[in-house]
């Protein structure tokens, strides 16, 4: 199941986002916002948890710019929130390091490439080459 959340500012790229997930038959929960002014580090949370206790395999979150909800995410022992632009860095993000939610900027992300980058960092697995486990071990400490 992979967990979804957002502020008012990741609303909108969060429906595309769903839209994407159910046409794939994705599991997936929702914890909001729903569109209403609300602080990001809640929804971080949220998300965070059900991940890093393992409710949800991955997670989705956006706000604006992505940067404060990845930010009040990685504070979340176990989670590894990696904000991605681009398909390399979601990519590069699951093969080399394992990260288990992607955070996207709903105001400088468009849907079409949001919808891309969930795709590969949903569908990348994790390298498992040893020296990606002893930095993820590194980060950990």
């Amino acid at each position: 199941m992979i967990a979804i959340g957002c502020d008012h500012g990741g609303y909108e790229l969060k429906k595309e986002i769903i839209k994407y997930l159910e046409e794939k038959q994705l599991e997936y929960k929702d914890f909001g916002c729903h569109g209403e002014s609300v602080d990001y580090p809640e929804y971080a949370k949220l998300v965070g948890h059900a991940v890093a206790d393992g409710e949800c395999e991955k997670g989705i979150l956006i706000c604006g710019t992505g940067i404060g909800i990845s930010i009040a995410a990685n504070k979340i022992k176990g989670v590894r929130c990696a904000l991605c632009g681009d398909c390399f860095s979601a990519e590069a993000t699951r093969e080399h390091n394992n990260a288990n939610i992607i955070a996207l900027g709903g105001r400088v992300t468009g849907p079409s490439l949001a919808v891309k980058m969930v795709d590969t960092f949903l569908h990348t697995p994790f390298s498992n080459d040893e020296r990606h486990i002893r930095r993820i071990a590194q980060i950990e400490d």
